[in-house]
């Protein structure tokens, strides 16, 4: 919840007019801004080759269901990915597994790419349950119909959430593998080597290299960093390297 008119349009312009200086990126861009700026940043993007998504939806196409937001008024704006369970709507909200699932029903429904987020409590990793709460999440949000075409994952480490702290290399490595394994058991291994998985705990230029060098790390969803321009194409830019 960042951002008004003009700061969403300087960053994405910047951002836009970096993207088109590349004539091969090694990475793709997604930017998801708040509801007030997804019309006005699409056009700013538009030829960029930066995707543009939403940060929530609800389940219902439509209805009586005033203040929210469906997948399909988001496809209609342009946006081709929605993100859903992140750990501040599970938190603020009361989310639960149940409703995030629905949700990614309805973006899939939609024809968008849901991006599924997953991640323990500083609590529960205190008391080294981990891949416990992950293993639980997973089941619980990740629809039967999941491919690798339609929906995206990022553990998100809540405790590493905006406060600078982060798992270790193996640790944030440890939990991707298991994640992989899961959906292999559950998806296959074709769709499953398929599936994104983004770390989301504190990226940064400073330790983004050796974040998405690690072997089930596909890329990052940022935060804090997102915010300056500069930061977030130097992440972007860690891909390459």
């Amino acid at each position: 919840m960042n951002g008004l008119q003009a700061d969403g349009a300087a960053l994405a312009a910047d951002l836009a007019g970096r993207m088109q200086g590349e004539t091969d990126p090694a990475f793709d861009m997604l930017v998801c801004p708040p509801f007030t700026l997804i019309a006005a940043i699409g056009q700013t993007i538009q030829g960029s080759a930066i995707s543009l998504g939403a940060q929530d939806c609800h389940a219902a196409e439509k209805g009586a269901h005033t203040g929210d937001i469906s997948a399909a008024m988001l496809a209609d704006l342009g946006c081709s990915f929605v993100i859903v369970g992140h750990s501040e709507r599970r938190t603020d909200h009361g989310e639960t597994d149940a409703e995030v699932n629905t949700k990614a029903q309805s973006i899939h429904a939609a024809g968008l790419i849901a991006v599924i987020c997953i991640g323990e409590t500083e609590k529960q990793r205190d008391d080294d349950k981990t891949l416990d709460v992950v293993k639980a999440q997973l089941a619980g949000s990740v629809p039967s119909g999941a491919t690798a075409a339609n929906t995206v994952i990022a553990y998100e480490p809540v405790w590493a959430i905006g406060t600078g702290r982060t798992p270790t290399n193996e640790e944030v490595q440890e939990v991707h593998a298991f994640i992989r394994s899961e959906l292999t058991a559950t998806l296959g291994v074709s769709e499953a080597d398929g599936i994104r998985l983004l770390y989301g705990g504190s990226m940064k230029p400073e330790n983004a290299q050796d974040l998405l060098a690690l072997g089930d790390v596909d890329g990052g969803l940022i935060g804090g960093a997102s915010l300056k321009a500069e930061d977030f194409w130097a992440i972007a830019k860690s891909c390459a390297d």
